[in-house]
């Protein structure tokens, strides 16, 4: 599975529509995870078009309902969604839906992933706690999720086994490490995404 670019598609004969408008499939992917994993990062290294962001600046009022605890630097956090797009060979057109990842906002999960055919689970390995409510969520509603684990810098590092195991996930879960700054790397997650809900979705 390729990705393709977007601007090497023609335009249809007799229009102003480039094929690229006019997608076979759509899929809708969610990137979910807790506070500060990487979320927006990740939309934004890979949407090909400018992304969608919800961010604004942590205010006192945020002051003991959000845990800063590992990400004290982090000045910003998304209250609705980050929303971006990409286009991959074949006719097939991701839309990525970024949640919010503080606990006041989980009322809007459920519209968010209305119609989702799938998710990344994205982890901190300093504080892997804060995206188990993630996966649980994605386990319950039955959404065939794989687990991306952001490599910050100066973070121990660990191998997917071990995630793996302290995750407690299903040995059929995807588990997989990335550094969501990296185009390429978040392509490769959802290409891993895409073929892991195409072969849950067989299964059912």
């Amino acid at each position: 599975m390729n990705f393709a670019a977007s601007d090497a598609d023609p335009h249809l004969p007799g229009t102003g529509t480039r094929t690229e408008d006019l997608p076979l499939h759509t899929l809708k992917i969610l990137v979910a995870g807790g506070f500060g994993v990487g979320k927006t990062t990740l939309v934004g290294a890979v949407s090909e078009v400018r992304p969608l962001r919800t961010e604004e600046t942590l205010t006192d009022a945020s002051t003991g309902v959000d845990d800063l605890s590992g990400v004290e630097s982090k000045s910003t956090t998304t209250v609705a969604m980050d929303f971006g797009r990409i286009t991959m060979s074949g006719g097939v057109r991701l839309y990525l839906f970024g949640t919010p990842g503080q606990e006041r906002f989980w009322f809007m999960w459920d519209q968010i992933s209305y119609g989702a055919v799938g998710a990344i689970v994205l982890a901190d390995t300093r504080r892997l706690a804060t995206s188990f409510a993630s996966v649980d969520y994605f386990e319950r509603r039955g959404i065939p999720f794989v687990i991306a684990a952001n490599c910050f810098e100066h973070a121990r590092r660990y191998t997917t086994g071990e995630i793996r195991k302290a995750m407690d996930v299903d040995p059929d879960v995807p588990v997989m490490l990335c550094d969501v700054r990296r185009r390429e790397a978040v392509k490769g997650v959802l290409v891993t995404l895409v073929e892991h809900s195409l072969r849950f979705s067989d299964a059912r």
